[in-house]
């Protein structure tokens, strides 16, 4: 089983950036504890600012595909602007699912508007980064559901 992490923007300042609402902990050191965790599974971490580089990594992991794969992504403020990466993941067969940290409905209300979202194959917000740790029981659920039929 292989599962792909995508962070976007500012995504790379975890730990230092506004800690009361992102937590104080790094992403690299989250990505070792949850790599401990689910040592049966094979993650990947991919991290840009850049939305082309974001689409550009969708289109890449779409040319692996295999039959237990997903995506967790946090496109982070590109999740409320960017019709690219909304077409990006609507164009591939791999599941995604879409990740938020804090609880988009109790902030700006422009972050109340997500484009990527309808095209996932569901959305977990607000519990932090346990946040992707619920998306890998998400993925981990769905494949056991789809090996079931």
């Amino acid at each position: 089983m292989h599962m792909d992490i995508i962070n976007g923007p500012n995504l790379h300042l975890l730990g230092k950036r506004i800690p009361a609402i992102y937590g104080a902990i790094s992403f690299d050191v989250f990505f070792h504890q949850l790599k401990k965790k689910f040592t049966y599974i094979d993650f990947s971490y991919f991290q840009s600012n850049i939305e082309g580089k974001l689409v550009d990594q969708l289109h890449k992991i779409s040319l692996k595909e295999h039959p237990q794969q997903g995506i967790i992504l946090n496109a982070g403020a590109y999740t409320h602007t960017s019709i690219a990466l909304a077409d990006a993941v609507q164009s591939i067969s791999i599941p995604v699912v879409d990740v938020h940290i804090s609880n988009l409905y109790t902030r700006e209300p422009y972050r109340k508007i997500n484009r990527i979202a309808p095209y996932c194959q569901g959305s977990i917000i607000g519990f932090g980064l346990s946040s992707y740790t619920l998306a890998v029981y998400a993925l981990l659920s769905f494949f056991s559901e789809k090996m079931s039929k």
